[in-house]
Order: structure tokens, then sequence, then C-alpha cells
């Protein structure tokens, strides 16, 4: 993996993240080097490393340019947590809403999920090995090596007798039994045989523990305290082969983990890769300095601030660091500007980068270009039904005009608009499928005119329809 992350220059990410955005280089060139200064960081020495903090960004730009986009890609580029939130969502302690370090909590959370992944892939040799052993268990009892069950029940004097002779052939015949059915079970002869399978089962229903805000992770440890007081029943079930191989594997795969080194290494991750990415945060920019009984917007500023400047935040899995966490924050401000937001705040946002507005031929290439473009989604989904359907040149250029112009009439929703139009023009064609008669379908010009020409000049129907 190191490797990997070795390869990704700044020219490296940029060119990763056009095949999925179009435009917006200013805003990719700012994260890619940004994503580089934390590779860089790990390379100084320890007592440097410590001293150069991330340079959060602010996106500033209208819904639809590939804000969030731009962070999610990146996030999978450089395989580290990453985690989405909306400022609006967090309010001060008291009010309704959710604590801010539940940021942290959800964040470690997922990347101990995806270092347990890594690891399952790591372990899944030796996890299938121990899976067949199971299953040949399950299929000839007492069959595995130095099983008690092996043994028959004789009386003293008949062990004694048959001691020597008898255990040998005995011995012989079930490996020869289990080497037989091991070839079978490799040969997928066995997957619909059944077998009985112990499964543990809860004993008591799920519950739910409601604590103040703020105190989350309190619930958390209660609920692991009480759940593990609980027996655990184990009840027996009949499967198949196939069935029971998912169940088996998650247990085996869980054996060969090590639950403390995934915790371990979950946090570094955090502490040194993660990336939060706070949605709307120009929602709580605050404009009107009176104040009122609505709660307060410089309070929910206030309280992202600590998280934002590093602190320690409890997990259940330890304690988590934020002082190297890379915080990206987008928002429209076509109300607020950025100056609005406190001051502390406004410091830790050292970078703004302003994404334009989204031109004609900015759709036509969102349409056409990334790898996963609307047209070839269509096209994708359409050749299921063994129907090929085709766009022209002139068409996309249609579709193209038609988001710029209902963008500039109604509301800008930038890209997405895209999706709105695509699926009212192919809505009566994905309906009819699977249809016999229909063999290709062409998407020309004048076809999309047709399609759109009443609901464009009807203003209303624009509103609800586009």
């Amino acid at each position: 993996m190191e490797e990997k992350k070795d390869a990704l220059t700044p020219r490296r990410i940029v060119e990763e993240l056009d095949k999925y955005i179009i435009s917006q280089d200013k805003a990719k060139k700012m994260v890619a080097i940004a994503l580089r200064n934390r590779w860089r960081r790990r390379q100084v020495n320890k007592e440097m490393r410590d001293e150069i903090m991330p340079n959060n960004i602010i996106l500033i730009g209208p819904t639809g340019v590939g804000k969030t986009e731009i962070a999610r890609r990146l996030a999978r580029l450089a395989e580290a947590p990453f985690i989405k939130v909306e400022a609006s969502k967090f309010t001060e302690v008291g009010y309704v809403g959710r604590d801010v370090e539940s940021i942290i909590r959800d964040l470690t959370d997922l990347a101990v999920s995806m270092v347990k992944t890594e690891w399952s892939e790591r372990v899944r040799e030796k996890a299938e090995d121990a899976l067949e052993e199971r299953l040949l268990d399950l299929l000839l009892p007492g069959s595995s090596s130095g099983s008690d069950t092996t043994k028959k029940k004789k009386s003293e004097s008949q062990e004694k007798y048959y001691e020597i002779e008898e255990s040998e052939t005995e011995e012989e015949r079930l490996k020869r039994t289990r080497d037989k059915l091991r070839k079978q079970l490799r040969e997928g002869k066995l997957e619909d045989r059944e077998i009985e399978l112990s499964i543990s089962s809860d004993s008591f229903p799920m519950m739910q523990i409601f604590t103040p805000a703020g105190m989350e992770e309190m619930g958390m440890n209660l609920q692991d305290m009480f759940g593990g007081m609980m027996p655990k029943k184990k009840k027996k079930r009949k499967m198949t082969i196939s069935e029971a191989r998912q169940i088996l594997l998650a247990e085996e795969t869980q054996k060969l983990i090590d639950m403390d080194k995934v915790t371990k290494e979950a946090i570094e991750r955090v502490q040194d890769s993660g990336i939060v990415f706070i949605d709307e945060i120009d929602k709580v920019a605050d404009t009107d300095k009176r104040g009122g009984p609505d709660v307060s917007r410089e309070g929910v500023q206030r309280d992202i601030l600590p998280v934002v400047e590093g602190t320690n935040v409890v997990t259940k899995y330890g304690m988590v660091k934020t002082d190297h966490i890379l915080f990206i924050a987008s928002g429209a401000f076509h109300v607020s500007k950025p100056s609005d937001l406190i001051p502390e705040l406004q410091g830790r946002f050292p970078i703004r980068v302003e994404l334009k507005s989204l031109t004609t031929e900015d759709f036509v290439r969102i349409l056409t270009e990334p790898e996963n473009a609307l047209v070839k989604q269509y096209k994708e989904l359409v050749s299921t039904e063994n129907v090929k359907v085709e766009f022209t040149k002139e068409a996309i250029r249609e579709i193209a005009k038609t988001a710029t112009l209902v963008n500039d009439r109604t509301e800008n929703i930038g890209a997405r608009r895209l999706h709105t139009i695509m699926s009212t023009l192919l809505e009566e064609t994905l309906f009819q499928l699977p249809d016999k008669k229909i063999k290709d379908v062409k998407m020309t010009e004048k076809h999309v005119k047709e399609k759109l020409k009443d609901i464009i000049e009807d203003e209303d129907l624009t509103k609800y329809i586009l």
C-alpha cells in the first residue's frame, strides 16, 4: 500500500480526479497538494512531524459543481478514513442535534472497519484452510487428529487387546475417508449436502440505551458491558455446506484477526490520514449578529473549533488526537461569506478555493468524458434489456444547453440538473422495456427538443419536473 501512496504525486492525483470530475482545476490542484503534504509529513523526522499542521481547505461554490465528489475521490485515492458531515446537524450540547466529537467517533468506527477488512483479506487463505477442516469435522465427526471421539467405547480388557492393531486401522480408515471427502469438497460436489451447525443467538432482545447529548460513548460502553454479561445461547440449525461456508469463514477469520493490532492501526490511520468533509459550513456562518430564539450559529462554530484546532476525543477504541486530521469544509456562501465565520475558525481554514459555476461546455464533457458519465450509465442500464441506446453529439449538446437554461431560470443545482433531464428524457423507454418491438433507441437533437419543449416553455412545469 505504501508503494501505491508513494506514487501519488500531485500531478498523478489530479489525473485521477480528472477521470471523474470535470473542470475545477484550481480546487483539484489544492487538494492534491494537501494530500501529498500528508505523505511528505510522514517522511520528516519525528520532532518536526508533530509541528507540521495540515492546511485545511474551504471549497466555495454553488451546489452540484463537484465539491463533495472531489473530497470523496481524494479519500478513495489515499485509502484514508473519510467521513462527510453536515455542519447544520451539529449544535451546542444541550440543544437538539449531535455532539461535534461524534464526528471523530464515527470516523474511528469507519477506520476500524476498513483495517479489519484489510486484515480479513490478509488472513483469508489461512481462514479458508481452517474452514475446510471445520467442514470435514462436521461431515465426518471424530475424524480430526487427536479427537477423543475417535476412541471406541470398549471395556478395559477389549481396549488392551485391540489397542495396537484396531486403533491403527480405525485411524487409517478415517484418514482415507477424510481425504476422499476433502477431494469432493474441493471439487464442489458436496455444496448441497446438509449439515447441522451450532450458531450463537442472542438470548435477549437488542437493547437501546439513551444517554444525554455528548455522552453517546457512555451509552455504547454500557451496551457492550451488559451485552457481555448476558449468556450466549447456541442453537442448532440445518443448512447446506454452501450456506455454512459464509458463517464458518467469518468465525475463522475473526479468530485469526488480532483486534488490538487492528484498533491500534486504525487509530494511527485516523490521526495521520483521516479526512473530515464538513458540508454546508455557510449555514452556520452568523450573518445576523442580533441573536434570537434560535440555536446560536456562533455556538455551533465554537463547538466545531476545538475538534478542528486539535483535541483529544474519547472513543470506545481509545483516545484519538485530531491535530493532524485534514478538514475540508464546503459551502455555497450565497447569503454569507467566509469572513462571517468566527475569526478563530477562519484561521483554521487557511486555504480557500472558489469553484466556478458549470457552463454548457462543461455539461457536454460531464455527460460523456468521466468514467461514470451519465450517458455511459444509461447505456449500460438499457443494455441489460438487450437494447442499444445511442446519443448523437447534437442530442448531448441539446441536453447540456437545456441544463444551463433551466439552471439559469430556476435554481442553479449544477450537474445534478443533468440527472433530472436524463431521467425525464428516457422515462418512456425505461418504462416500456423489456419490449421485443424495441431493438435500438437513438436519441437525436429533435427527439430531445420534442420531449422537453412543453416542460421548458411552462415555467411551473419546469420548477416541478426539471
